[in-house]
Protein backbone atom coordinates (compact mmCIF):
# COMPACT_ATOMS: atom_id res chain seq x y z
CA UNK A 1 0.00 0.00 0.00
CA UNK A 2 2.68 2.28 1.00
CA UNK A 3 4.70 0.98 -2.22
CA UNK A 4 7.84 -0.50 0.00
CA UNK A 5 9.23 -4.42 -0.78
CA UNK A 6 7.23 -6.99 1.37
CA UNK A 7 8.48 -9.53 3.27
CA UNK A 8 7.52 -12.81 4.03
CA UNK A 9 7.13 -13.08 8.07
CA UNK A 10 5.15 -15.31 10.69
CA UNK A 11 2.06 -13.91 11.26
CA UNK A 12 -0.65 -15.65 13.16
CA UNK A 13 1.03 -19.05 12.42
CA UNK A 14 1.42 -18.49 8.99
CA UNK A 15 4.08 -17.27 6.42
CA UNK A 16 2.40 -14.03 4.90
CA UNK A 17 3.99 -11.40 2.41
CA UNK A 18 3.95 -7.73 4.73
CA UNK A 19 5.35 -4.62 4.38
CA UNK A 20 7.97 -3.71 6.94
CA UNK A 21 6.79 -0.01 6.68
CA UNK A 22 3.16 0.09 6.91
CA UNK A 23 2.37 -2.96 8.60
CA UNK A 24 -0.09 -4.23 5.68
CA UNK A 25 -0.82 -8.01 5.39
CA UNK A 26 -1.48 -10.08 2.13
CA UNK A 27 -3.62 -12.64 2.88
CA UNK A 28 -4.10 -15.16 0.82
CA UNK A 29 -7.56 -15.87 1.07
CA UNK A 30 -9.82 -18.72 -0.74
CA UNK A 31 -12.10 -17.39 -4.09
CA UNK A 32 -15.65 -18.26 -4.09
CA UNK A 33 -16.60 -20.89 -6.68
CA UNK A 34 -20.39 -21.74 -7.06
CA UNK A 35 -21.11 -25.29 -8.75
CA UNK A 36 -25.03 -26.33 -9.90
CA UNK A 37 -26.31 -30.08 -9.52
CA UNK A 38 -29.56 -29.55 -11.58
CA UNK A 39 -31.54 -32.72 -12.27
CA UNK A 40 -34.48 -33.51 -15.03
CA UNK A 41 -37.57 -35.08 -14.68
CA UNK A 42 -35.78 -38.53 -15.31
CA UNK A 43 -33.13 -38.19 -12.61
CA UNK A 44 -30.66 -37.64 -14.83
CA UNK A 45 -28.14 -34.80 -14.06
CA UNK A 46 -26.58 -31.82 -16.01
CA UNK A 47 -23.20 -31.83 -16.87
CA UNK A 48 -20.83 -29.58 -19.19
CA UNK A 49 -17.93 -30.18 -20.96
CA UNK A 50 -15.58 -27.03 -20.29
CA UNK A 51 -14.32 -25.40 -23.59
CA UNK A 52 -11.18 -22.97 -21.15
CA UNK A 53 -8.83 -23.82 -19.04
CA UNK A 54 -8.57 -25.18 -16.36
CA UNK A 55 -9.38 -28.27 -17.40
CA UNK A 56 -10.35 -27.68 -21.09
CA UNK A 57 -12.34 -30.53 -23.06
CA UNK A 58 -13.28 -32.40 -19.41
CA UNK A 59 -16.25 -32.79 -17.68
CA UNK A 60 -17.91 -30.87 -14.98
CA UNK A 61 -20.99 -29.86 -13.28
CA UNK A 62 -21.73 -26.12 -14.25
CA UNK A 63 -20.87 -23.42 -12.41
CA UNK A 64 -18.27 -20.79 -11.95
CA UNK A 65 -17.02 -17.57 -9.76
CA UNK A 66 -18.67 -15.67 -7.34
CA UNK A 67 -18.40 -12.07 -8.61
CA UNK A 68 -17.98 -9.15 -6.16
CA UNK A 69 -21.50 -7.91 -4.59
CA UNK A 70 -22.90 -10.98 -5.51
CA UNK A 71 -24.99 -13.77 -2.96
CA UNK A 72 -23.03 -17.23 -3.97
CA UNK A 73 -26.98 -18.10 -4.88
CA UNK A 74 -27.54 -15.34 -7.23
CA UNK A 75 -23.94 -16.65 -9.21
CA UNK A 76 -25.00 -20.21 -9.33
CA UNK A 77 -28.23 -19.34 -11.16
CA UNK A 78 -26.18 -16.52 -13.30
CA UNK A 79 -23.47 -19.12 -14.35
CA UNK A 80 -26.17 -21.44 -15.33
CA UNK A 81 -27.91 -19.29 -17.38
CA UNK A 82 -24.87 -18.09 -18.92
CA UNK A 83 -23.54 -21.24 -19.53
CA UNK A 84 -26.65 -22.99 -20.72
CA UNK A 85 -29.45 -20.87 -20.71
CA UNK A 86 -31.42 -22.75 -18.54
CA UNK A 87 -33.04 -20.73 -15.84
CA UNK A 88 -33.06 -22.46 -12.12
CA UNK A 89 -34.49 -21.88 -8.55
CA UNK A 90 -31.84 -22.56 -5.63
CA UNK A 91 -33.87 -25.85 -4.10
CA UNK A 92 -31.00 -26.11 -1.46
CA UNK A 93 -27.91 -25.73 -0.26
CA UNK A 94 -25.97 -29.33 -0.84
CA UNK A 95 -22.77 -28.23 0.79
CA UNK A 96 -19.21 -26.20 0.87
CA UNK A 97 -16.17 -27.92 0.12
CA UNK A 98 -12.32 -26.56 -0.38
CA UNK A 99 -10.42 -27.42 -3.74
CA UNK A 100 -6.59 -26.27 -4.62
CA UNK A 101 -6.50 -25.14 -8.36
CA UNK A 102 -3.09 -25.15 -10.25
CA UNK A 103 -4.39 -22.10 -11.96
CA UNK A 104 -6.60 -20.20 -9.09
CA UNK A 105 -5.07 -21.00 -6.21
CA UNK A 106 -7.84 -22.05 -3.04
CA UNK A 107 -11.19 -22.06 -4.15
CA UNK A 108 -14.34 -22.58 -1.84
CA UNK A 109 -16.77 -24.16 -3.70
CA UNK A 110 -20.43 -23.39 -2.48
CA UNK A 111 -23.15 -26.41 -3.85
CA UNK A 112 -26.74 -25.82 -4.70
CA UNK A 113 -29.30 -28.44 -5.74
CA UNK A 114 -31.05 -26.38 -8.22
CA UNK A 115 -34.72 -26.91 -9.70
CA UNK A 116 -34.96 -25.91 -13.54
CA UNK A 117 -38.60 -26.23 -14.76
CA UNK A 118 -37.25 -26.24 -18.62
CA UNK A 119 -34.18 -28.23 -19.41
CA UNK A 120 -33.32 -27.12 -22.81
CA UNK A 121 -30.04 -26.18 -23.36
CA UNK A 122 -28.39 -23.43 -25.37
CA UNK A 123 -24.61 -23.53 -24.71
CA UNK A 124 -22.21 -20.55 -24.83
CA UNK A 125 -18.75 -20.26 -25.49
CA UNK A 126 -17.21 -21.74 -22.14
CA UNK A 127 -18.87 -24.59 -22.63
CA UNK A 128 -17.97 -27.59 -25.96
CA UNK A 129 -21.36 -29.54 -24.71
CA UNK A 130 -24.02 -29.73 -22.02
CA UNK A 131 -25.95 -32.79 -21.49
CA UNK A 132 -28.14 -34.79 -18.86
CA UNK A 133 -26.40 -37.95 -17.87
CA UNK A 134 -28.03 -40.76 -15.56
CA UNK A 135 -26.32 -41.11 -12.42
CA UNK A 136 -24.88 -44.54 -13.22
CA UNK A 137 -23.44 -43.52 -17.01
CA UNK A 138 -21.93 -39.96 -15.53
CA UNK A 139 -18.20 -39.68 -17.06
CA UNK A 140 -15.43 -38.61 -15.32
CA UNK A 141 -15.10 -35.46 -14.05
CA UNK A 142 -12.41 -33.54 -14.30
CA UNK A 143 -12.60 -31.81 -10.39
CA UNK A 144 -12.68 -33.95 -7.04
CA UNK A 145 -14.91 -31.44 -5.44
CA UNK A 146 -17.74 -32.00 -8.29
CA UNK A 147 -16.97 -36.18 -7.72
CA UNK A 148 -17.30 -35.57 -3.80
CA UNK A 149 -20.71 -33.02 -4.45
CA UNK A 150 -22.24 -36.16 -6.81
CA UNK A 151 -21.29 -38.81 -4.17
CA UNK A 152 -23.51 -36.33 -1.15
CA UNK A 153 -26.83 -35.74 -3.16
Amino acid sequence: MCRENLEIKDIDGANRLACPECGWVNYNNPRPVVVAVVKNSSGEILIVRRAFEPAAGGWSLPGGFVESGEHPEESCLRELMEETAIKGKIKRLIGIYTYRSRVYGFLLVVSYEVFAEKTEIKINREILEAKFVPPGEMPYLIFASHRKILKEI
